[in-house]
């Protein structure tokens, strides 16, 4: 079993516009596995650049851009397991997770969190000793996934399911959005000290083409405004868009996020 001082190696590998491919690796290891795989040429291509061999898939949500390259691998490496969600319309995984489903790759366990909202067979995957989360694209740094096939309540759920792990978990989310977030964050919460120095942060790694994630919960707990809707600024910033009173967290949330994605 690795421990914490065994740590998992995670590379992100570009797909597509802004998808990241999380690579994991141990140093004893000659095999790799890989987190929503939405290209397999990438895949592939970092294989022969590092020697390994995959040996397993891991799949967040059926979306196209998660799983577009699995059944290639798959038969290029001869039948890996694919895991996923028991619930998925996506008919290419051949090991069904669900809540607190356990997973073990490269000798290190992951635990299976659902958390549904931005479509309904969304799943997590935990490691407690490293504290670490794939978390597809349900949380983003500074921002979350459109809710697609849940509700907003659903959603809300979900991060705050999220937000119950430690909050020095290192989330590992699936596209590189946080500029576009931190915009909005900062519409929505202005005078947030900390929000303004991850943005300056995020901006000077963007600048040199710098990959700004993981994030930890800590640091979102402080910038996110999906987080914060107990918040008072982030409460009035909503109420002032929905021109109404708004009584419960998730109707903040839901109003956020449809600012959102009208921002």
């Amino acid at each position: 079993m690795q421990t914490k001082n065994s740590p998992l190696k995670i590379t992100p590998l570009h797909a597509f516009d802004d998808n990241y491919i999380w690579c994991i690796e141990t140093q004893e290891s000659d095999h790799f596995v890989v987190v929503d795989p939405g290209d397999a040429s990438v895949v592939k291509s970092y294989a022969l650049k590092i020697q390994k061999k995959l040996s397993a898939i891991l799949v967040t949500h059926h979306h196209g851009d998660h799983t577009g390259g699995v059944a290639e691998l798959a038969a290029h490496y001869s039948d890996i397991p694919v895991y996923g969600p028991e619930n998925s319309p996506y008919q290419g995984i051949t090991h069904t997770l669900k809540e607190d489903s356990n997973v073990n790759i490269l000798g290190v366990n992951f635990n299976v969190m659902e958390i549904p909202g931005h479509t309904l067979d969304h799943i997590a995957y935990f490691n407690h000793q490293q504290e670490i989360l794939f978390c597809g694209d349900t949380l983003f740094l500074a921002g979350c996934g459109r809710v697609f096939e849940g509700t907003p309540k659903q959603m809300h759920h979900s991060l705050s399911k999220i937000m119950e792990l430690p909050p020095t978990t290192r989330a590992y989310p699936t596209h590189e959005y946080s500029l576009a977030n931190l915009e909005f964050a900062m519409a929505v919460d202005e005078n947030n000290a900390a929000l303004k120095l991850v943005q300056k942060k995020c901006k000077d790694k963007r600048s040199s083409s710098q990959v700004t994630l993981p994030t930890t919960l800590a640091q979102e707990a402080a910038i996110n405004p999906f987080l914060r809707v107990d918040d008072k600024a982030v409460i009035a910033s909503a109420k002032k868009y929905k021109a109404n009173e708004l009584h419960h967290p998730s109707e903040v949330f839901a109003a956020l996020r449809q600012w959102k994605n009208d921002f």
